[in-house]
């Protein structure tokens, strides 16, 4: 995908909530434009205030901004620089969210506990969102919790490309981490060519799995673990060492989203996996961003091909029909 050199038009803004989304100026860039102004700040009891300093009268606004750790703080930061914009005459509101927080509460898997996705599509919704941009979602059927236009984004092309020019095909398998992964390990193995692994895991409890039985062969191949994302690495650790212990040569992981909470960086540091390939939806800490195993690939092109074809009203599936 060529980066674009199409004139976006006086009438388009790009916004970012915090200088430490690094993907934003670089969709920016991809686009050939400059952010627009603004700023986010925070009173001394902790308000956040957003302040827009040029004029946003009449343009389709976009607003780059992960809601990922601090999770809270960018959500709110989000919502309140969306109410400026509206506020301030803006044709048009699209959140782009490389990474959507709080899409594992998708469902009611016990009695008295929160959807908390559906309540977040409210508050953006509420806030004057008019379009959702999103990647990789946890949970495809978030975007029915939207009565506004979602675009859904996959960063499968990118990771597929790495692993085309890193891995010896021949010799490849890939494994999905549990049964509710299986629809996107097939996805990476028809199009790799590839033997398709599955694990069966028990979940005990929230960020604690224990996986159990491997369905496929993996014996002399080199696997590699795909997921939409890694929080705690735990369950990543587990399936890595399921996979060896079947026989498998080594053992990778790739996936969208690289939360990396709580001792992520301790379990991959000390781990076998040979390489972990995540994404730039997620800022990665300088901690994880030193680590060798850690390889971090850049969906700004995804990111700027889609904002630029939303905003000419052109296709934005076509992106990934491979």
């Amino acid at each position: 995908m060529q980066p674009s050199t199409f004139n976006m038009g006086d009438n388009f803004k790009l916004f970012t909530c915090s200088a430490n989304v690094p993907l934003a100026k670089t969709i920016a860039d991809e686009l050939g434009m400059q952010l627009a102004q603004a700023e986010v700040r925070r009173f001394s009891d902790g308000e956040i205030f957003v302040e827009v300093h040029e004029s946003v009268r009449g343009c389709d606004t976009y607003i780059i901004q992960p809601t990922c750790q601090p999770t809270n703080d960018s959500l709110m930061e989000l919502l309140i620089m969306t109410d400026a914009l509206k506020r301030s005459s803006s044709n048009s509101i699209t959140a782009v969210m490389p990474y959507y927080g709080y899409a594992r509460q998708d469902r009611k898997v016990q009695p008295r506990v929160p959807i908390t996705a559906k309540l977040v599509s409210d508050l953006l919704t509420a806030a004057g969102v008019d379009r959702v941009i999103s990647m990789d979602l946890h949970a495809s059927q978030i975007q029915g919790f939207f009565n506004i236009p979602f675009d859904h984004l996959y960063a499968k092309p990118v990771i597929l490309n790495h692993i085309r020019q890193r891995y010896d095909l021949s010799k490849l398998v890939v494994v999905s981490p549990d049964s509710g992964g299986v629809e996107r390990a097939r996805a990476y193995a028809k199009r790799l060519d590839c033997s398709l692994a599955i694990i069966d895991k028990r979940r005990l409890r929230p960020n604690e799995a224990q996986a159990m039985n491997l369905i496929g062969d993996v014996t002399g191949k080199h696997a590699v673990i795909v997921d939409d994302m890694i929080d705690t690495a735990g369950t990543l650790i587990q399936s890595a060492n399921v996979v060896l212990d079947k026989g498998a040569e080594s053992v990778s992981a790739a996936c969208t989203h690289g939360v990396f909470s709580g001792t992520a960086y301790e379990r991959i540091k000390e781990s076998p996996l040979k390489e972990v390939i995540c994404c730039d939806t997620i800022p990665l800490s300088p901690l994880m961003g030193q680590l060798s195993k850690v390889t971090c690939l850049s969906v700004a092109k995804v990111f700027a091909e889609a904002i630029k074809r939303v905003h000419m009203k052109e296709s934005v599936s076509s992106l990934f029909d491979e």
